[in-house]
């Protein structure tokens, strides 16, 4: 079963890469075929007619009145109960942090 599967991979990227060497051949020749063209000359553009000014003028923008929004009402005051009183806690002590020790590199030996 695996030398199947192994055989129908190698057959399909056997495939893959004949394709597309013939693929760069077609376009390589085609290509080559392709001879370079003299460019075309075309004729000189027309002048672009000038747009026509309106001799009126635009009517004046019309003014827009927007109604004034409601006062909203007021927000009533709502009493909040007081605060519970928190019982006072005592925490333990804190432990005391080691010091750490202080490293010092070995000073180098003098090779004779």
């Amino acid at each position: 079963m695996a030398s199947r599967a192994g055989v129908s991979t190698a057959l399909v990227l056997l495939a893959l890469l004949l394709s597309c060497a013939a693929m760069s051949s077609a376009a390589r020749r085609l290509e080559e075929e392709e001879a370079p063209k003299e460019e075309e000359e075309f004729p000189p553009h027309l002048p672009v007619p000038e747009l026509p000014v309106p001799e009126h003028e635009l009517p004046p923008f019309p003014e827009v009145h927007v109604p004034p929004k409601p006062e909203l009402p007021p927000f009533p005051e709502v009493g909040l109960p007081p605060k519970p009183e928190l019982p006072e806690v005592e925490l333990p002590p804190k432990p005391e942090i080691p010091a750490i020790p202080e490293f010092h590199f070995p000073e180098p030996e003098a090779k004779p």
